[in-house]
């Protein structure tokens, strides 16, 4: 291992698509090598969220400490740069501890916002916030329409029921005249603003499919409905926890959009599918990742990151 004190040393990235399989290759890893996780998933940061986001169990959590998970309540709103400051104090805290870590998670715009620089956007205008999200309540549906016609490359990126960013790319759009996929061209630069070498972990097909099957039984099992109502009774979620797939999809069968769980199970299937998509593109578009598969093991993901 390098030192880990040192701002020169590349730092280690694990990350692809949902259901591939990296948290437990990335686990394993940390175990062999001392290291502390910090999580990149957007999701994890909110507290209770625990069923429908995966969070490492309390098991995992003794055998390798983790950071960047359970930092905020489900009402509250979290975005990329609160979650970049987090992830920047984390690491320094890390580091003056002598202690190595590790960057795991499948959320694309943390990872480049941290390890390729924030965009630099217009500040928030309440007011056209506000009419966008009156627009919406009364037309549900209708801004990402919008958004699909002024910036299809962000329409493509963003999740339909992620209304806090669709809210944000049309928001840009009007404020500069540019959509905001534009803004963010720095990502498609060669380099890191950061140091690092990252690893994304790849699956066929099939064997996704199969592993979304499975990963959504288990979790609707294991009581992802009550979870949701309870987050509901104490306080509800912000736009962009109620987005989370799983618990957007649990929200609408509680005000009884679909006919039974069966058609509540298809649509976080659907769903996943098209967030691994989404997911896939984002990773794709960055040269410098390497892709393993995940019968590589712990020994081929050390041998990946270390270059």
């Amino acid at each position: 291992m390098h030192d880990p004190t040192d701002n020169t040393t590349p730092l280690w990235v694990v990350t692809g698509p949902t259901a591939s399989g990296k948290t437990a290759l990335a686990l394993e890893l940390a175990v062999r090598h001392g290291l502390e996780v910090l999580s990149m998933d957007s999701m994890a940061v909110y507290r209770g969220m625990d069923i429908g986001t995966a969070k490492p169990s309390v098991d995992e959590r003794a055998r390798v400490p983790h950071h960047l998970i359970d930092l905020v309540e489900p009402r509250e709103t979290f975005d990329t740069a609160r979650w970049c400051d987090a992830a920047a104090a984390a690491l320094d805290d890390t580091r003056r501890r002598g202690r190595g870590v590790l960057f795991v998670g499948g959320t694309p715009l943390y990872l480049m916002a941290f390890f390729k620089g924030m965009m630099q956007g217009p500040a928030a205008d309440a007011g056209v916030r506000a009419e966008l999200e009156e627009r919406e309540r009364t037309s549900p549906g209708c801004l990402w329409d919008e958004l699909s016609v002024k910036d299809p490359v962000a329409a493509e990126r963003i999740h339909r029921k992620d209304l806090r960013r669709i809210v944000r790319a049309l928001e840009v759009h009007r404020l500069t005249g540019r959509p905001i996929s534009a803004t963010q061209d720095h990502f498609e630069r060669e380099g890191w603003a950061r140091p690092c070498r990252i690893v994304a972990v790849q699956r066929e097909r099939d064997d996704l499919h199969r592993r979304v099957r499975q990963r959504t039984e288990e979790m609707l099992d294991r009581g992802l409905l009550a979870e949701t109502e309870t987050i509901e009774r104490s306080g509800g979620f912000s736009l962009t926890s109620g987005a989370a797939i799983g618990y957007a999809e649990c929200r609408d069968f509680l005000r009884g959009r679909y006919k039974d769980r069966e058609e509540l199970r298809n649509r976080i299937r659907r769903n996943t599918h098209q967030l691994i998509r989404r997911q896939t593109t984002w990773l794709r578009r960055l040269r410098e990742i390497v892709w393993i598969a995940p019968e590589a093991g712990v020994h081929g993901l050390r041998d990946a990151l270390s270059g």
